[in-house]
């Protein structure tokens, strides 16, 4: 039995671990934006102002978790041909 059948190779591995890793600073990103809209409010923008730049912010946090989520699908899908 070859050692793909049995286990992850590493290259599925490090994508894993590199999903990980993105994943956990587009939580951090998302999490950054929110702590900022906290002290615009605490300035006196008013909320929908900044409800607004919110959005405009989480944009492309979206695209950038949408993107990985097509590379990991697209290199899964390499590797299941092999």
């Amino acid at each position: 039995m070859s050692f793909q059948k049995r286990g992850k190779s590493a290259s599925q591995r490090a994508m894993s671990t590199t999903g990980y890793a993105y994943a956990f600073l587009l939580i951090l990103q998302t999490i950054l934006i929110g702590v900022n809209a906290e002290n615009r409010i605490q300035q006196g923008d008013s909320t929908i102002e900044v409800l607004i730049w919110m959005i405009n912010q989480c944009i492309p946090v979206l695209k950038q978790a949408s993107s990985l989520q097509k590379k990991q699908k697209s290199l899964a899908a390499a590797q299941s041909e092999h």
